[in-house]
């Protein structure tokens, strides 16, 4: 969602992009989630803050093609078009463990694999599923280390730690409201469009 982007976002894509040997992230802000409440801005709005965020930086991209798109924000969608526009390219998906335990509610779940790679981001407090559809899908799909996300375009789950920065989105949207600068937390550059245009402090 990026509601707001911060640090712990970057620095998830930053040692992803190295770790991985990825060509490029991009930062695919959701316009209409599925399986959560509506975002407290608009995308357009948070588009600009991830492209101010993640400016300079060589192989981040923002890509606003679910704002562009009519309905829910179906991931199943967004990897259809990207396989279109990237036919001959390895296509990774980046979600946390948390997101990859709700994966059997998602919107034609198993066709991801057909599309792209998944790349499970572990987290505190979320572990590997022990059983299930899941289990069967990391036993069936892992891969056996970062090449294998190189050498075929999709079809592997990949899991990978990175480090932990305790930092989320809700907390810095309360802590604007609350008048609290959320410096050192997000970068500056995203942090002035907040400033500039009153997006969070309007909602308190």
């Amino acid at each position: 969602m990026f509601d707001p982007i911060h640090y712990g976002h970057l620095r998830t894509a930053f040692e992803l992009q190295s770790k991985l040997s990825l060509d490029e992230v991009r930062f695919v802000p959701c316009a209409d989630p599925p399986h959560r409440g509506a975002a407290t801005v608009d995308t357009a709005l948070r588009v600009r803050m991830v492209d101010a965020a993640i400016r300079g930086q060589p192989g981040f991209l923002v890509d606003d093609r679910e704002s562009k798109r009519p309905g829910p924000s179906y991931t199943v969608d967004t990897l259809t078009g990207l396989r279109a526009d990237f036919p001959d390219a390895s296509l990774c998906l980046i979600v946390g463990m948390d997101a990859f335990l709700g994966l059997p509610t998602w919107r034609d779940w198993h066709k991801l694999l057909d599309l792209a790679h998944i790349v499970v981001v572990e987290r505190a407090g979320c572990s590997a599923p022990e059983a299930g559809a899941l289990r069967e899908l990391i036993e069936n799909h892992a891969t056996a280390g970062p090449g294998d996300l190189r050498r075929e375009l999709h079809g592997g789950v990949h899991l990978e730690q990175v480090t932990r920065l305790e930092i989320s989105s809700t907390g810095l949207r309360s802590a604007i409201r609350a008048g609290l600068a959320p410096r050192y937390l997000m970068p500056d550059a995203a942090l002035n469009v907040i400033s500039e245009t009153g997006c969070y402090a309007a909602q308190g």
